[in-house]
């Protein structure tokens, strides 16, 4: 595509966004409830989700996985609804459900036809009061979350690899500790854990209702009102208290031999600044950072140097992702090239980047990059449920909806200057992680 049509391409999807926008609205109900209104009346679909603002960095040392745990109970019955059949009854009215938790936040979703809003706004402002565990419901679905974390963790080198680096990252931030939580504290869980995560988090005043798409806003308010308006908050629950990371002083260094590795490599993770209410200026430069780095193999920077110039890696990854309530991680993945030790392809990317350090982007590269970005968020705004889900991880993660508005003009706004002051106060080697995933018989070798 021409930069013309691709600058053709992107002014009509602004406009399309532009005219999205003009339909969000919002209003708080009496009990603390907020909701977020995202009209799109192109197809006859709604999506609805609540969202608390309750994750796994919330949990209490020692009960690790507890927030994922009560993720899965939540499928279990109420008062009204026997186990199962909120999602069943979905189902039937050809919609899907399903949910999710991260470190700050658990959410829960239905995409059904419009006309059925009602009826999942009913089921769903159900289950945030009147969930009813039985011994067999709590006890069974504990070996679900067990077997899950046989499954998506331990059966995977690559994902216990970023588990530990994820503790050595954060030396006290409950970032630290996987969302899935550890093997020997999920298998302690209770139904009284479960319970008491319940009753504390789960309440009007600590969730986000969003819904997104063939909606009028004012049937949606009733409709709010009329089902979570009766559910009473919790007394006392403030503000999030989390523990502060200290002044990270030593580079950390670790490696993990596995013989189920295939493909061996050394990856890095800086502590990095989250998107910020009211200034997301370094967040915006460091999204540019990370796609210039390493979006695109054969135009990105790393790319060039390692991949197609010494020819040194095969693969270069490079992530980032601001939407987060407290500090989080700018990472980069090299893997070697056949014959390309771990050593070796850590040198070349050190090599690398001090290069781009000291000599910044290439202009037209930057110019592009910043092009494709904008474009690329613009697009992504034309998705009712990627809609839906931005709101609903920024106000859960302490941003407003000025802010989910305002992302685009950040990123538009970011000069190569930005990206550099971002990269020199970010890739700093004292407060990083850097690990080499390798196979038993590379074992004495040490980074």
């Amino acid at each position: 595509m021409t930069f013309g049509r691709i600058w053709l391409c992107l002014s009509l999807a602004l406009a399309a966004a532009q005219a999205s926008a003009e339909g969000i609205s919002r209003f708080t109900l009496e009990n603390g409830l907020e909701a977020v209104v995202i009209e799109d009346h192109r197809a006859p679909v709604v999506v609805h989700m609540v969202w608390y603002r309750a994750g796994a960095a919330d949990e209490a040392r020692g009960t690790s996985g507890v927030a994922h745990f009560l993720e899965h109970l939540m499928f279990k019955g109420t008062d009204e609804l026997a186990p199962g059949e909120l999602s069943a009854t979905v189902e039937a009215n050809g919609g899907s459900d399903n949910a999710f938790t991260s470190h700050d936040y658990t959410a829960y979703f239905q995409r059904i036809a419009a006309d059925r809003l009602e009826l999942v706004m009913r089921m769903e402002a159900d289950r945030m009061r009147d969930l009813v565990l039985s011994e067999d419901d709590w006890a069974t679905e504990l070996q679900v979350i067990i077997e899950e974390r046989n499954q998506r963790i331990d059966s995977d080198p690559g994902a216990l690899l970023r588990e530990q680096m994820n503790a050595a990252q954060y030396l006290n931030h409950p970032y630290g500790t996987p969302v899935i939580g550890w093997r020997h504290e999920m298998e302690a869980l209770t139904r009284a854990d479960a319970l008491a995560w319940y009753d504390r988090y789960y309440a009007p005043n600590n969730a986000v209702l969003v819904v997104a798409g063939d909606v009028d806003p004012a049937e949606v308010e009733r409709l709010a009102r009329l089902y979570y308006g009766v559910l009473a908050p919790t007394e006392g629950l403030g503000e999030r208290q989390r523990v502060a990371e200290p002044p990270q002083l030593a580079e950390r260094r670790l490696t993990y031999a596995d013989p189920r590795v295939q493909r061996p490599y050394v990856t890095r993770s800086y502590l990095a600044p989250e998107r910020n209410a009211g200034d997301q200026s370094e967040a915006a430069a460091l999204t540019v950072l990370a796609e210039l780095l390493g979006g695109n193999a054969a135009t990105s920077v790393l790319g060039r140097a390692l991949v197609f110039g010494s020819g040194k890696a095969i693969a270069v990854r490079v992530s980032y992702d601001g939407t987060s309530h407290d500090e989080t991680t700018f990472g980069i993945t090299v893997v070697p090239a056949a014959g390309v030790s771990l050593a070796d392809a850590e040198a070349a990317l050190d090599e690398a980047l001090a290069a781009f350090l000291r000599d910044g982007p290439d202009p037209a590269q930057f110019a592009r990059i910043s092009t494709q970005i904008s474009a690329s968020e613009i697009y992504t705004r034309d998705n009712v449920q990627g809609m839906a889900r931005r709101y609903g991880e920024a106000l859960t993660s302490g941003l407003a909806i000025a802010d989910v508005q305002g992302w685009p003009e950040a990123l538009r706004a970011v000069s190569e200057a930005d990206v550099m002051a971002a990269a020199e106060a970010v890739l700093v080697r004292r407060r990083s992680v850097t690990a080499w995933l390798m196979r038993p018989e590379a074992e004495g070798v040490r980074p």
